[in-house]
């Protein structure tokens, strides 16, 4: 990957990240759940430590380093392999992540932080409306970043 490649692809996932957070919060304004991952993550890393070390800053941190990760794995891995254009690919993604996310990472997570949502979402109060809310940012997030991708010109790294 050139380094070209590289920080398009780095500021496009920034992008992508920011626009799912806003979503996520504006979910709340409209009956769904609002989803503060940042400080999720925050009370993850503080569940283990006495006198809560870690600052929110921490764990939105963590929040954009995932959203910028998961647009490398996009333009490294996946986006020649999956068919369409960018924004049928875009959707492919974001339904992709939240999958993932109900099924793997969101139970681990919140196990971390001394709770337990379960597969996807089980375990709250309002298991449907958390999976819509979290298929509504993930496909933001996908569809936000196939677009930043193909406004910046990175057309997926071929082997």
């Amino acid at each position: 990957m050139s380094s070209s490649i590289f920080f398009r692809t780095v500021i496009s996932g920034f992008i992508a990240t920011f626009v799912m957070a806003m979503i996520a919060f504006l979910l709340g304004g409209i009956g769904f759940p609002a989803i503060d991952i940042g400080f999720i993550l925050t009370e993850s890393f503080n569940h283990s430590l006495p006198g809560d070390p870690y600052h929110i800053i921490f764990g939105n941190l963590a929040y954009n380093v995932g959203g910028i990760l998961l647009a490398l794995i996009w333009v490294s891995f996946l986006q020649q392999r999956i068919p369409g254009k960018w924004i049928v690919q875009g959707l492919i993604y974001g339904v992709l992540i939240s999958v993932v996310a109900g099924v793997v990472i969101s139970p681990f997570v919140s196990m971390a932080a001394g709770e337990n949502f379960g597969v996807f979402y089980t375990n709250t109060w309002f298991p449907g409306l958390m999976i819509m809310a979290g298929l509504f940012m993930h496909l933001a997030y996908g569809i936000t970043l196939t677009l930043c991708l193909k406004v910046a010109g990175v057309k997926g790294i071929k082997e």
